[in-house]
C-alpha cells in the first residue's frame, strides 16, 4: 500500500493580541449591561437558575428558583427551542426550605442515547409550568456560566457515545442558551485488547469519514502500514503488526498509531472522550511479554500519553539481547 502525503498540522496559535483585547472588552461591556440593565428588568418574571452545567458531556442539569409570581405549580418542563423546532423535558417541581418554589431538570441529549434529538446550533431554553389548566413559560435567567474546577477530573467536553459538544451560554438579557456542535475529527479508541498472542485495537473514526482506511505504526525513522477491519458505524479494528516491531537496539521503541486514508486523512488513535486529566495514569495497561511469530520475546506496554495518544512501547527481553 502507497503511502498518501501528509497534510500539514492546522495551525491553532493564539488570537492576535489586539483581538483579544477587543474580545474582552466586548464581553465585560456585555456583562455591565446585562447585570446593569436586564437583569433588575426582568428579575421578577423571570426563573433564576442557582446552578446550571453539563455533566458527563451529555446531561443538561439545571436547578432553578421560581419568582413569587408564579405560585406553586403542579407541573413543569423544560422547552427548547431552535427555527422551528422544539423539544420538551420532564422537570420537577419542589418547595425549598424557606418556602419557595424549586425546579430540577436532567436532560439526556443526543437521539443515539435516547435523549432529546437536539441537533447543531444555538436552542433557546426556557421554563414552562402548569397550575391546573393555567400555563405559563418564564425565561431561564442564567447569571453566573459554569466554571471550570481543579482536581484528578475535570468537566466532560463532549458525549463519550457520538463525541457531540454542548455548552451552556447565554444571550445578552442573560437567558440561558444551550449550545451543540457536532464531533471533531477525531479517531477514539475503543478497547485494546491485550493477549499473550498478540495485541489488537478498536476505534471509532469520529466527526470525519475515512475512505478506504489503513492504520500506520510510526516509530524513529520507520513506518508500517496495517490494515484495518470494518466493524460497522465507524467502528474498525487492527492488528498490532508485533513480528515488524522489534527494537532495532536493546533500547526500547515507542510507537505511534495512526490512521491514514486516500484523501489525505492523517489522525493519531487515542482517547478524547473522558474526563480525567491525567490519561497516562489513569487509563493504565498492564506489560506483557510476547513471543512474535520467527522473533524473540517482546515486552509490549500500550499505553497512553499525557495528551491521549495511544502509544505502544516494544522492548527485547534481557535474556533474548
Amino acid at each position: 500500500m502507497t503511502s498518501r502525503p501528509r497534510t500539514p498540522a492546522p495551525d491553532h496559535g493564539g488570537a492576535p493580541r489586539p483581538r483579544r483585547r477587543l474580545r474582552a472588552k466586548a464581553v465585560a461591556l456585555r456583562e455591565r449591561v446585562m447585570l446593569g440593565l436586564f437583569v433588575p428588568l426582568r428579575g421578577k418574571r423571570t426563573a433564576r437558575l442557582r446552578y446550571a452545567a453539563i455533566l458527563d458531556g451529555q446531561t443538561v442539569n439545571l436547578h432553578a428558583q421560581l419568582p413569587p409570581s408564579a405560585g406553586q405549580p403542579d407541573r413543569a418542563e423544560i422547552v427548547l427551542r431552535r427555527r422551528g423546532r422544539r423539544h420538551l423535558a420532564e422537570a420537577r417541581v419542589h418547595t425549598g426550605p424557606d418556602g419557595e418554589a424549586l425546579v430540577d431538570a436532567a436532560i439526556l441529549l443526543g437521539a443515539e442515547v435516547g435523549g432529546v434529538p437536539v441537533g447543531t446550533g444555538r436552542w433557546r431554553m426556557r421554563l414552562r409550568v402548569r397550575s391546573g389548566r393555567r400555563r405559563r413559560t418564564l425565561s431561564l435567567l442564567l447569571l453566573e456560566p459554569p466554571t471550570p474546577y481543579e482536581g484528578p477530573t475535570k468537566p466532560m467536553e463532549a458525549s463519550p457515545v457520538t463525541g457531540e459538544r454542548h455548552r451552556l451560554g447565554r444571550s445578552v438579557r442573560g437567558s440561558a442558551r444551550l449550545v451543540s456542535t457536532g464531533a471533531r475529527a477525531a479517531v477514539e479508541v475503543a478497547k485494546v485488547h491485550l493477549g499473550h498472542a498478540g495485541v489488537t485495537v478498536d476505534f471509532r473514526v469520529l466527526g470525519t469519514r475515512a475512505e478506504e482506511p489503513w492504520a500506520e505504526f510510526v516509530a524513529s525513522g520507520r513506518r508500517i502500514e496495517q490494515p484495518v477491519t470494518p466493524l460497522g458505524a465507524g467502528a474498525y479494528r487492527v492488528d498490532v503488526p508485533l513480528d515488524r516491531m522489534p527494537p532495532r537496539g536493546t533500547r526500547p521503541e515507542h510507537w505511534d498509531v495512526v490512521l491514514a486514508d486516500r484523501t489525505g486523512l492523517s489522525s493519531r488513535l487515542g482517547r478524547r472522550l473522558h474526563d480525567v486529566r491525567n490519561p497516562l495514569r489513569v487509563f493504565a495497561m498492564r506489560a506483557l511479554a510476547i513471543t512474535p511469530q520467527g522473533h524473540p520475546p517482546l515486552i509490549v506496554q500500550p499505553r497512553y500519553t499525557p495528551a491521549g495518544n495511544l502509544r505502544i512501547t516494544c522492548t527485547r527481553m534481557p535474556e533474548a539481547g
